[in-house]
């Protein structure tokens, strides 16, 4: 008890105003007063902030989250397999759409998988994504790459060089 009672010594600090003016009963009173008063509003004060905090819904989260946030909305969830080349690129398509998912690595197989975790009420809006991202995946199958072009190039202006060969001709004949 007397550990309590020491933790909780308060400092007072009263400015009488006039030089020479002395502290009376009158002036502490009111001046312990005043901080009592000062004591009840902080007092009220943090326990409104509690009851607001209370009544606050908790966080929703949109787009790319963690598992555990995801299954806290309290909706079902379905997943689906996403190789660890298209995760970036899956990403966008999911922000386009404005899909809440998860990623999970699965590093027990060898390569690692990765699963997609989302809300199942997005299922429909999940297949209308899943068609335009693997649109976009066999259209870029389907482009050369940049990189063979340029080194096909490269290999083309080499033969192209050793084809040319000077012949010096001075016009002498034998």
């Amino acid at each position: 008890m007397q550990d309590e009672i020491n933790s909780r010594v308060v400092a007072i600090a009263v400015n009488t105003g006039k030089e020479g003016a002395r502290m009376t009963a009158h002036l502490l009173k009111e001046a312990l007063r005043k901080y009592l008063a000062e004591q009840d509003r902080a007092k009220m004060k943090r326990a409104s902030k509690a009851q607001t905090k209370k009544v606050e819904k908790p966080k929703t989260y949109r787009g790319r989250q963690t598992v555990k946030q995801l299954m806290a909305q309290n909706t079902k969830l379905t997943n689906i397999e996403v190789t660890d080349q298209n995760i970036k690129s899956f990403e966008r398509v999911a922000k386009k759409y404005n899909i809440d998912f998860a990623l999970k690595k699965d590093k027990s197989i060898s390569p690692p998988r990765y699963m997609v975790f989302f809300k199942a009420r997005d299922v429909d809006v999940m297949h209308a994504a899943f068609k335009e991202y693997s649109a976009k995946e066999l259209t870029k199958s389907k482009k050369p790459s940049l990189r063979k072009n340029l080194e096909q190039s490269k290999e083309k202006a080499k033969q192209m060089e050793r084809t040319k060969v000077r012949q010096k001709d001075r016009g002498r004949d034998r």
